[in-house]
């Protein structure tokens, strides 16, 4: 395999990577998904969200599942390709890029998904241990306590203190930092239901 190409510090191939990555991540995958199988406009159901969870409200687990694995990939996509030709540097620049298309796209006035499973395929590009960790955390989670949302929220927490402490992955772990603080900001009403002890469990209907 070649050399990485050595950007430096030079801007342009940076907003590139950006700007590659939030094109990726800002395809609506939920939106799509459940429009090409009939079930309208997801953002007329359940919570309004377009991402896995909000799909699964429709009862088409499939559905969920497609959802899912899509907004996962073109996390994990974004970092590999500007990887494989950017280095390091530019993968992580890529990753953030998609985190962003992803919660806020252009073509839906910026509301977007709440970065769960973006999130995760972003550590599976960068760091695919720090990504079995981070499920490891979510399922342990979920099992315990049955709050889909806590069990993201615990396992993001996590996942950035296990890259710095553990793995020695500074800069990434830094990144991750920065999106783990926006995919809390994104879940400030679920933060806010779980204070309040209002939040729906995995499995209830609510």
């Amino acid at each position: 395999m070649p050399d990485p190409i050595s950007w430096g510090f030079d801007w342009p191939y940076y907003l590139t990577a950006l700007a590659f990555g939030y094109l990726l991540g800002a395809i609506p995958f939920g939106l799509l998904i459940t429009r090409l199988a009939g079930e309208g406009d997801i953002r007329k159901i359940g919570s309004g969200n377009i991402g896995t969870t909000n799909v699964l409200r429709t009862g088409k687990k499939h559905l969920a599942a497609l959802t899912l694995v899509g907004d996962m990939l073109k996390g994990t996509v974004a970092v590999l390709v500007a990887g494989r030709y950017g280095g390091p540097d530019i993968a992580l620049i890529a990753g953030l890029g998609a985190f962003l298309g992803h919660l806020f796209p252009l073509w839906l006035r910026f509301r977007g998904g709440k970065g769960v499973a973006t999130y995760l395929g972003i550590l599976f590009g960068l760091f695919w241990p720090a990504a079995l960790c981070f499920i490891g955390v979510w399922i342990g989670m979920a099992l315990a306590l049955r709050y889909s949302s806590l069990s993201a929220l615990a396992a993001s927490l996590v996942s950035p203190a296990l890259l710095y402490w553990v793995f020695d992955r500074v800069q990434m772990a830094e990144m991750m930092a920065l999106l783990t603080l926006m995919l809390w900001a994104k879940h400030h009403e679920n933060i806010r239901r779980l204070l309040t002890g209002t939040e729906s469990r995995i499995g209830s209907k609510g």
